[in-house]
């Protein structure tokens, strides 16, 4: 059976965990990163791979920015679990012909966004492929108070987000038209950041908490289908801003649809009980639910969300 006949990435990820179990592990597969305790620390450790061809494309990102997205989308993932990135080890696949120079951009872009968090390069490795492949290890370190899980939602909670969404989607889908101006999404998508500073002053009151990857409805399952719960999105709530909704129209799509599974925003997805929804910022977009499911919400109605957003390996 190939891995599109079991429902792709997600299954997946849910077949491997059956075999990949340790009680000692704080948090292992299932969430933005791993945790471990050593000592009286906190580590929280997790991998993200960037792929040309896939993940960018030279024809619109320079090499800098490659780097500086290798780093971000990684630190993201350590924010999104209450942490602070740390330490950084980067593993590369090369085409033999590949220019020098090239690798020398990626670097500098990767040191660029890492001094933001005061994370440093401390290893990797090497070897030749067909293709250029940059693979990030990143290890971050939380406050047990800090930490956020996945797992931690809970009927009645409300759900934010920290930012706008579909942004990123409407730039990669500009770029991919061949589309002129349309500045702000084009920027959003070639220089993605984190965003895990816009909850530090607020972080004891959220409960659980996932960065916005592969779109607000995919990240919103993840946090279902871990806290054993559902969820309703207010789909008039989402927040698009309006130079998204005009790049979306300028190649004939909407914007919601972005925002609900396009991904790549790297906002944060958040979930507070009501007693402490006013002690956080963001824009209130959903409730967590006992009913399974996500469902969006609309003119009145409501209706179960069946699409998914990004998978790796149920692209037609």
């Amino acid at each position: 059976m190939k891995i599109k006949g079991i429902g792709g990435e997600f299954a997946l990820i849910k077949r491997i965990t059956k075999f990949v179990k340790d009680k000692d592990l704080i948090k292992g597969i299932g969430d933005d990163a791993a945790v471990i305790k050593i000592g009286n620390k906190y580590l929280v450790i997790t991998t993200d791979t960037l792929v040309e061809g896939d993940h960018f494309s030279f024809k619109w990102f320079t090499p800098k920015q490659v780097g500086k997205k290798a780093i971000e989308i990684n630190a993201s993932d350590i924010g999104a679990m209450g942490a602070v990135p740390k330490y950084v080890l980067v593993s590369l696949v090369l085409p033999v012909d590949i220019d020098v120079e090239v690798i020398d951009e990626i670097y500098k872009g990767m040191w660029e966004a890492g001094k933001k968090y005061n994370t440093k390069i401390i290893g990797g490795n090497m070897t030749h492929g067909k293709q250029l492949v940059i693979d990030i290890d990143m290890i971050g370190e939380a406050k047990k108070e800090n930490l956020k899980f996945r797992s931690s939602a809970r009927p009645g909670d409300f759900i934010l987000v920290s930012g706008d969404l579909g942004a990123s989607t409407a730039g990669l889908n500009l770029f991919l038209n061949n589309t002129k101006d349309h500045d702000y999404v084009k920027k959003k998508h070639l220089e993605p950041k984190a965003k895990f500073y816009k909850v530090k002053k607020f972080l004891k009151y959220i409960n659980a908490m996932i960065d916005v990857s592969d779109g607000l409805a995919s990240d919103i399952t993840r946090i279902c289908e871990q806290s054993n719960v559902g969820a309703i999105i207010f789909k008039g709530n989402i927040p698009i801003k309006e130079e998204t909704r005009n790049a979306a129209r300028a190649v004939g799509k909407d914007a919601v649809d972005y925002a609900l599974y396009g991904g790549e925003d790297f906002e944060l997805i958040y979930t507070v009980s009501k007693d402490n929804l006013g002690k956080v910022g963001g824009f209130l977009v959903g409730e967590i639910t006992k009913k399974k499911g996500v469902r969006l919400y609309s003119n009145s109605k409501e209706r179960l969300i069946t699409k998914h957003g990004y998978d790796h390996f149920l692209i037609k």
